[in-house]
This record gives structure tokens, C-alpha cells and sequence, in this order.
């Protein structure tokens, strides 16, 4: 029973990484489109709560699950998978910790244009650039993290 229930929390986890961060994805870009100041701050503003709540609670949740579950399963630790894994972990952590910053500036330069009625400023669209470039590695990351708990490939 514990090992159906770990595998639970652990796949619950990951759908919500995958899903909020293109859920968040997809909706910054989207209102990046619009190029309306009060729509990116507003939207902007959802995201960063998104973050905050869902993406943050699952990146501390997968690290002790996944553990648990190699114990409960009986795995090495040395496994190239779950070596590889991890790698891809730190990977997707160094991407997204700059980009809930980007978010939270993109968010706080939007507002204030908003508020003063101005167009977005050139900061925004540096923060918005490094965001998106920032995005492939991280979702690549996670993506690639996702193959390898499935297909679980001896690596080397």
C-alpha cells in the first residue's frame, strides 16, 4: 500500500509541474501578445501566485517522494536513471528559480505602466526575452525527467 500511495503523491507531483508550467507558459506568452500593461500585470500577478503555490509545493515534494518510492522499491541510488534524473532536476531548478524572478519583474514593471499609463518599458522586454529562453531548458529538463522515470534506461 505504501508503495501504491508514494507512486500517487510522486505522479501527482510531476503532472503538476508539467502542467502548471505550461499552463504558465501559455498564459504569459499569451498576455506578452496582447502587449496591454494592465492585462500583463494581472496575468502576471496570477502566475507568480501559480508558482508560489502549485510548482514550488511540487519541486519540494518530488525530491521526497521519488527517494521514498527508491527506497520503498529497492533501487540503487547509483542507478544512471535516477543519477541522470537528478541531474536534470538541478537543471530545471537553475532555470526556474531566475524565471519566478523574470515573472515577478515582468509583473512589477506591467503594473507600474499600468498605473501611470505608459507603455511597457524596455526592461520588460529584456526580462520577457530571458523568460523565454530560460523556459526551454526548464521544460526540457522536466520532459526529458518524465522518459526517465517511464523508460527507467540503464545510461551507462
Amino acid at each position: 500500500m505504501a508503495y501504491f500511495f508514494l507512486k500517487y503523491v510522486h505522479v501527482i507531483g510531476a503532472v503538476i509541474l508539467l502542467g502548471t508550467g505550461t499552463g504558465i507558459a501559455f498564459f504569459m506568452f499569451m498576455a506578452h501578445r496582447s502587449r496591454d500593461p494592465a492585462f500583463i500585470a494581472k496575468t502576471s500577478a496570477v502566475v507568480v501566485s501559480a508558482d508560489t503555490l502549485f510548482t514550488a509545493t511540487a519541486v519540494i515534494a518530488q525530491p521526497i517522494s521519488g527517494y521514498l518510492l527508491i527506497r520503498e522499491v529497492g533501487y540503487p541510488m547509483s542507478s544512471s536513471w535516477i543519477l541522470a534524473s537528478l541531474a536534470l532536476y538541478g537543471v530545471a531548478g537553475a532555470f526556474w528559480l531566475p524565471v519566478v524572478w523574470f515573472q515577478i519583474r515582468m509583473r512589477d514593471l506591467a503594473k507600474e505602466a499600468a498605473a501611470n499609463d505608459t507603455p511597457l518599458p524596455v526592461a520588460y522586454y529584456k526580462f520577457f526575452r530571458w523568460w523565454f529562453a530560460f523556459g526551454f531548458p526548464g521544460f526540457g529538463s522536466v520532459m526529458a525527467i518524465f522518459w526517465l522515470m517511464i523508460a527507467k534506461p540503464d545510461l551507462w
